[in-house]
């Protein structure tokens, strides 16, 4: 991280082109976007990302083996920024605290941008499907608050959604419920976004 730093800086120095980012050059920019690290208007500072962790649930794994059964654990974690931000993400190891960690790295490898609406809802219903997991979810209007259980509802929660409905049809899997969530809400699109899609078709 310190090395990105340093590079940010030997651009400050140099003059500016193409001015685009809070009056930093557009290089400047590309090399901001990359570390992962937000830029503040007001003073200019640099700060990471907070995200929220939330523990779905940790199982133990047995994997036989010709020595015998070699006991493992596996974490399965959501991580997100309450603000569209999403991920879930699945770690195993020989103790807990490494599952943990193994999954929150896989979580932020695996996040997703989520449209949210003025009312802190999705634009649309949509369907999410993952093997035997189907997951209906449906726009709240303001003051509903989350209508979901289990999996699901931490999803939503970790995602920034304040209203919503949500029904959970199949299977019960935890996993399997946590990422029919992500792939319905990754199958979100707003309405300019559908009007640049018909523009190009036409």
């Amino acid at each position: 991280m310190s090395s990105e730093f340093n590079q940010v800086n030997k651009l400050k120095k140099t003059p500016r082109q193409n001015e685009d980012f809070n009056g930093l050059s557009y290089a400047t920019e590309k090399v901001i976007k990359s570390s992962r690290v937000k830029v503040l208007p007001n003073d200019g500072k640099f700060i990471e990302p907070k995200y929220i962790e939330r523990l779905i649930k940790i199982s133990r794994v047995t994997k036989v083996t010709k020595g015998g059964k070699k006991l493992s654990f596996r974490a399965v974690v959501v991580i997100g920024d309450e603000n569209g931000k999403v991920g879930v993400g699945v770690g195993k190891a020989e103790d807990v605290v490494n599952a943990f960690k193994k999954a929150k790295t896989n979580g932020r490898k695996n996040l997703i941008q989520i449209p949210l609406t003025k009312s802190l809802t999705i634009p649309h219903p949509i369907i999410g499907d993952v093997g035997a997991c189907k997951i209906i979810l449906k726009p709240g209007v303001e003051g509903s608050g989350v209508m979901a259980g289990g999996a699901v509802r931490t999803v939503l929660e970790v995602a920034g959604i304040k209203n919503i409905i949500a029904k959970q049809l199949g299977s019960d899997n935890l996993l399997n419920n946590a990422r029919a969530t992500i792939v319905a809400l990754e199958s979100l699109i707003t309405q300019s976004e559908v009007d640049r899609r018909l523009n190009l078709e036409k």
